[in-house]
């Protein structure tokens, strides 16, 4: 194959995954795909409930509780979201940023679907660790949906006129176009490959401890963060070609800060995991708005 040849068919295949159409139609397979799954995942519920259905030694909560099936189509969703980072990243490193805090925040909410049907209703409610747990889901998700609002809110306040398209821009997009072309096919092997090794490593194993929510909540996603992390880390030299500004580079390098943070919480138990959550978002939260008021400087000292 040719050289013209190969990069005319990369073209083609840019366009196809990262158009509108494309996303309109994910879009509606998404939903489609959640409603199928969750409907599954209550009948799977209900065959148990009437022994018609046997897990054997398998007692997970994620099927002896028809609250716990509303986990299915939340995995299904944050599918389409992982799409979505992808398709913004050309677009926007701050929205492509966002799309990253949208995803570890549904992935918390998701989280919070399966421990309401481990709750443990005591008079000593703050004595209970699971308890405990939810509570701090709980405020963390409403801390985390705030910051987010604060976010693309300091983003939309930074885009009062467009950044004027220069070689150095039109190369930079090009080289996010690519990275974002890469990605797709990139991720559905990976989300392929991890599902696939937790299938069988949860089929042939006897040790039902394997499956715990921690588990399940890392399946794709702690992979798939340090591969953003690589993305990013190279997003990051190559914006050096782009840029000297010096607030453009550290916004950009606190940004890669935010995702290992982010990365580093499937590694952690518990609180630990939350709190590194709450902190990876203000960190890029701070970041932003600092940046911002570089910017208004940078304009008030140019006009």
């Amino acid at each position: 194959m040719s050289k013209s040849t190969l990069k005319s068919s990369f073209k083609k295949f840019n366009r196809f995954v990262l158009s509108e159409t494309l996303k309109e139609k994910l879009e509606k397979i998404i939903v489609i795909a959640a409603i199928v799954c969750f409907g599954i995942h209550l009948a799977i519920i209900g065959l148990i409930d009437f022994d018609i259905l046997d897990f054997g030694a398998y007692d997970g909560n994620l099927i002896i509780s028809p609250i716990s099936a509303i986990y299915t189509p939340f995995s299904i969703i944050l599918i389409y979201e992982v799409y979505l980072l992808v398709f913004y990243l050309p677009k926007s490193i701050t929205i492509y940023i966002g799309k990253q805090y949208e995803i570890i925040t549904l992935i918390l909410i998701r989280k919070i679907f399966y421990d309401l049907s481990n709750l443990e209703f005591s008079s000593s409610w703050f004595s209970i660790e699971g308890d405990i747990q939810f509570t701090l889901d709980i405020v963390a998700t409403l801390a985390l949906f705030f910051l987010i609002f604060q976010f693309y809110r300091l983003n939309s306040k930074n885009r009062i006129e467009k950044e004027k398209l220069t070689d150095k821009t039109k190369s930079h997009i090009k080289v996010k176009n690519a990275f974002a072309t890469i990605l797709v096919p990139t991720i559905a092997l990976l989300a392929l490959f991890s599902f696939g090794d937790w299938l069988y490593t949860t089929i042939s194993s006897t040790d039902y401890s394997s499956t715990s929510i921690k588990t399940v909540n890392t399946i794709f996603f702690d992979d798939f963060f340090t591969v953003l992390i690589l993305i990013d880390v190279l997003l990051l030299l190559f914006s050096f070609l782009q840029t000297e500004e010096f607030s453009r580079v550290i916004r950009n390098s606190g940004f890669v800060i935010s995702t290992i943070l982010i990365k580093l919480s499937f590694s952690a138990d518990n609180i630990i995991n939350t709190i590194l959550i709450v902190v990876a978002v203000s960190f890029g939260l701070t970041i932003l708005y600092i940046y911002n008021q570089y910017f208004k400087l940078n304009q008030s000292l140019n006009t």
